[in-house]
């Protein structure tokens, strides 16, 4: 291997000379409805990479080949981009369940010459993609892919160095990875990922949270799994639909984490609560667990409590990040509980904590105009709501074939001509302690004749009340003239299914309003069975969506 090579898919190659029987990943599969685990090693997996990176190479995809994929989470998604990685070409990663329109769109922005996918992506390409004309298909799954593997699963085990001088040199400014945001709040953009980008974040995600090779995971985010081979941690794959992750069985994870030993997991608070419910139900704890991440939306202090029980020998932790920026900052459950809920539930956001090292952050007064230079007079001091604006070895420069929102998100640094700040899009503040603080969105905040107000703070304030699930902050009407009004969608069960049931209700959840002074501006109350949701943490609230809706209202 090549000094100074920059590439991540190296750290399989050291992984698999350290320890090449350890396992690396644990499929599941039931035997008469028993859950059991087949295991591959890192020397075998190091060899499943070794012949599918030959496969592709032999269907034309190498250096430089931007490859669309289309493949499920699990071994296939790990086998095939660390073949990709190691051959030094660029996978595309686009979400799906944006709506294929979408899709279409963001096909057409990052040009992808070669598809790779399983068996139905590829043969419905013509037809979903509308005749987007690909160099190469190659079907991942099939049975002459299962043959593939399985003669290198079966064959001499890899070790020593020999096959390291074949994963392709990258410095660390090379392109590695056009990976989509989920267009939350606006259109997916495609973020071009770098291979020092993706060394900064093992390095960090490493040494913040002490991961120690041969510990296990349950990724239920399933990207962060393809950062377990450099980590030497070993993957559980989970039973779950990865497009839907509110709608997994809770029972299956459980058992999955108590049967595979599982240490390690990272999930959005929409499946830990999932997960917290069916354990207080079914007085089940997870022993082997010492730390989980929740991660994908603001994480509610009820839900850290609820799950703090649970982990007899673990920590939680709600890392703070996003696809241009990961990670940015973190804070423990113990913090949270112990000195920061008491401040969020009087409306003072979520304290997303320390910021990690080698990463800086700084609040820049709040405009949705482009900046082109950071500066000491952009920033605010402690206690000021702005925009939360980021800087470090992680952080991504640009995206695909969008100026203009490059021109919106990055600012260069006059004082250090290789940072770039990116805008993240978010509220915050810093408070006296240097802690970082997330007030909401900036495209979901609520522009009032009176003054603005922020989905975070105001929401905490009626997330605490009996009866209320989650609730969304709203603006309807013309930013700068909102009229400000909350939408709760309500616990199981207790959705108002009578006009005096509504009535009482809403009549409860505005005395709640008028007692706080950050959301004593709420006078109009809606309510939703079900809040539309990000299709990849479905823990998002589509804020603006609702407003669309219930804008009518006015």
């Amino acid at each position: 291997m090549a000094i100074g090579n920059a590439n991540v898919a190296r750290y399989l190659a050291l992984a698999a000379e350290t320890a090449p029987d350890a396992p690396a990943v644990k499929l599941p599969h039931r035997r008469e409805g028993e859950l059991r685990f087949d295991a591959v090693s890192f020397g075998q997996l190091k060899a499943c990479v070794r012949v599918a990176a030959a496969h592709l190479r032999a269907r034309g995809i190498d250096r430089g080949t931007r490859v669309l994929l289309m493949v499920k989470p699990g071994f296939d998604l790990i086998v095939t981009v660390f073949a990709l990685f190691k051959l030094g070409a660029v996978p595309v990663v686009i979400d799906p369940g944006m709506g294929w329109g979408h899709f279409r769109a963001c096909v057409r922005q990052s040009k992808p010459e070669a598809l790779v996918g399983i068996p139905a992506a590829t043969w419905l390409s013509p037809l979903l993609l509308r005749g987007y004309r690909f160099r190469s298909k190659i079907t991942v799954g099939s049975r002459s892919w299962r043959t593939l593997l399985a003669g290198a699963l079966s064959g001499a085990k890899e070790t020593g160095r020999s096959a390291d001088a074949q994963v392709a040199v990258a410095a660390p400014s090379d392109l590695a990875a056009i990976l989509f945001t989920s267009g939350s709040t606006g259109p997916a953009k495609g973020v071009r990922y770098e291979h020092g980008m993706f060394e900064a974040q093992v390095r960090l995600l490493k040494n913040q949270y002490r991961v120690e090779p041969g510990e296990v995971d349950l990724t239920l985010l399933p990207v962060f799994a393809l950062f377990n081979p450099a980590l030497g941690m070993c993957t559980v794959v989970p039973e779950m639909d990865p497009s839907r992750p509110a709608a997994a069985d809770p029972a299956k994870i459980v058992e999955a984490i108590q049967k595979a030993g599982v240490t390690n997991s990272f999930g959005s608070p929409a499946l830990w609560s999932l997960i917290a419910r069916y354990c207080e139900r079914e007085g089940k704890t997870l022993p082997s667990v010492r730390r989980i991440q929740m991660a994908g939306a603001p994480v509610p202090p009820g839900l850290i409590r609820r799950m703090k029980p649970l982990l007899p020998a673990g920590e939680i932790n709600t890392p703070y990040g996003a696809t241009e920026a990961l990670p940015v900052a973190t804070i423990s459950g113990r913090e949270v509980l112990e000195e920061t809920q008491p401040l969020t539930d009087e409306g003072r956001g979520t304290c997303v904590g320390a910021v990690f090292p080698e990463m800086q952050a700084r609040i820049i007064r709040l405009t949705d105009e482009p900046l082109a230079q950071m500066s000491d007079a952009l920033c605010l001091p402690p206690g000021e709501i702005g925009e939360i604006t980021v800087c470090g070895p992680s952080v991504t420069r640009s995206y695909e074939a969008r100026p203009d929102a490059t021109a919106a998100a990055k600012l260069s640094d006059p004082a250090d001509p290789a940072k770039i700040w990116h805008r993240m899009g978010d509220l915050g503040y810093f408070d006296e302690r240097g802690r970082l603080w997330f007030c909401g969105r900036k495209a979901e905040r609520v522009r009032t004749a009176q003054g603005d107000l922020y989905t975070d703070c105001c929401e905490a304030i009626f997330n605490r009340q009996p009866d209320v699930y989650r609730s969304a902050l709203i603006g309807l009407g013309q930013p700068g003239k909102q009229v400000p009004a909350i939408v709760i969608e309500p616990e199981p069960g207790k959705f108002p299914s009578t006009p005096s049931a509504r009535q009482a209700f809403e009549k409860k959840i505005l005395a709640v309003a008028a007692t706080h002074p950050v959301t004593s501006p709420v006078k109009r109350v809606f309510f939703e069975q079900r809040f539309p949701v990000d299709v990849r943490h479905n823990a998002k609230i589509h804020r603006l969506t609702l407003a669309k809706k219930f804008s009518k209202a006015l």
